[in-house]
């Protein structure tokens, strides 16, 4: 049985830290990389943005996505925007070979790769590797998407519990994907997915991890946490006023495409989703894609503080933002 596995990476010795810019959803990081972009092109220095981000490969999927705009990706290259349909899965093992692949080819063409975004399963893929997991078993996950929607997935978390509580202790109980998938684990190895990570420790990237030494973590982390919930609800706000109700209309449109789909699961568009499909309603979809978007920032502050070693920056501090740009400007100037 093939497993999922990523080789961890190598920087030659004479090439400078790779930049990866990480942080909560609504941290800024896409205005920071452009910042950083406009920056690079007034100095002569040519960057490409590496995306790091579970709901910007696909297709179709833009206002809800917080995707970079047409202009932005014209100023800077963008990589791995739009390369999936909707009805294709992407993992973070793929983007880890994707983002190496992407990294040593950049630097062939004399430029400088930034990895930039917020989806710390592909950071810990991409930076640490993946232990050996077992793929996915069409079979087993079609059962286990139907006994969830029949019983529903608290108590699926429930049986998660008995069998791998250390798994079922870090995930949330409605968290419908990840539960499915370490009950799909077990069924196929026999093992409890904590076993099978613990088996490789290091390439955890969640406790305590360190940083490798070819990558540059620049971690934007707001201080005022209800000031994020209020940036996140006008955000949200502006994507609702932007089409995104018109945008999950189009997607409903195809018949090849069902809630269960990673693309569709992805915040915002699982809620609008339902409100289309007449199972909550409008004030439902606002306050439980708000609630998503809030436990999604939280559990990346998790993940971000687990990390030894970050260079932290507060994005509602103007002097704090202004040093992240700056130290960002002389990480390039280290690059050339």
């Amino acid at each position: 049985m093939q497993t999922e596995l990523y080789i961890q990476p190598q920087h030659a010795p004479d090439s400078a830290p790779i930049l990866c810019i990480v942080g909560p959803t609504g941290a800024g990081k896409t205005h920071l990389a452009m910042s950083i972009a406009e920056y690079a092109k007034s100095v002569g220095v040519r960057i490409e943005l590496i995306s790091m981000d579970s709901a910007l490969v696909y297709r179709g999927l833009d206002i809800g996505s917080a995707k970079p705009t047409q202009a932005e990706q014209a100023t800077v290259i963008h990589h791995l925007l739009d390369i999936l349909d909707p009805t294709e899965v992407y993992s973070a093992a793929k983007f880890a070979n994707d983002a190496k692949r992407l990294c040593e080819e950049i630097r062939t063409r004399g430029n400088i790769p930034i990895v930039v975004g917020g989806t710390m399963l592909y950071w810990r893929a991409w930076a640490h590797g993946l232990s050996a997991l077992p793929p996915a078993d069409a079979e087993i996950r079609g059962r286990l998407d139907a006994q969830g929607k029949a019983i529903g997935w608290p108590a699926m978390h429930t049986q998660l519990m008995r069998v791998d509580p250390i798994t079922a202790a870090r995930l949330m109980p409605n968290d419908s994907q990840r539960v499915q998938r370490a009950l799909e684990v077990y069924e196929i190895s026999g093992k409890p997915m904590s076993t099978l990570l613990a088996n490789s420790p290091s390439e955890d990237g969640r406790e305590g991890s360190a940083i490798p030494e070819w990558i540059n973590l620049v971690s934007l982390e707001p201080s005022d946490r209800m000031r994020l919930h209020l940036n996140l609800e006008r955000r949200f706000d502006a994507m609702l006023g932007d089409g995104l109700i018109e945008e999950v209309e189009r997607l409903r449109a195809n018949p090849a495409l069902h809630p269960d789909l990673p693309a569709i699961r992805s915040v915002g568009y699982r809620q609008v989703w339902e409100y289309l499909a007449g199972d909550i309603d409008y004030d439902q979809m606002r306050y439980k894609a708000l609630a998503a978007t809030r436990q999604l920032g939280k559990r990346q502050l998790t993940w971000l503080r687990a990390i030894a070693g970050r260079n932290t920056f507060d994005p509602f501090n103007a002097i704090e933002l202004k040093a992240a740009l700056d130290y960002c400007k002389q990480t390039l100037v280290q690059s050339t």
